[in-house]
């Protein structure tokens, strides 16, 4: 499952396969470096245009897909219904 954090890192992986900065991709996207590092930190919660923007200028795209329901194992099902 992806996560900001996962996907951060993903984007901050893809920027410097390309060889560039922080701020070389600030100026080639024209948002803020700050708003960038926010992104590859897991911590941005702005607008769809900026990271799509972002996620363009290092050859990446957003995809959408159902979401997993992760069950629980059987173990974990009795230990929440134990009673001390």
């Amino acid at each position: 499952m992806a996560n900001r954090e996962s996907i951060g890192k993903a984007i901050a992986t893809a920027r410097k396969a390309r060889g560039a900065t922080q701020k070389a991709m600030a100026e080639q996207t024209g948002i803020n470096k700050t708003t960038l590092s926010e992104i590859e930190n897991g911590r941005f919660t702005g607008s769809l245009d900026i990271f799509e923007r972002y996620l363009d200028a290092v050859g990446l795209q957003l995809q959408v897909s159902p979401k997993q329901h992760q069950l629980p194992d059987w173990d974990d099902i009795d230990t929440l219904f134990d009673e001390d």
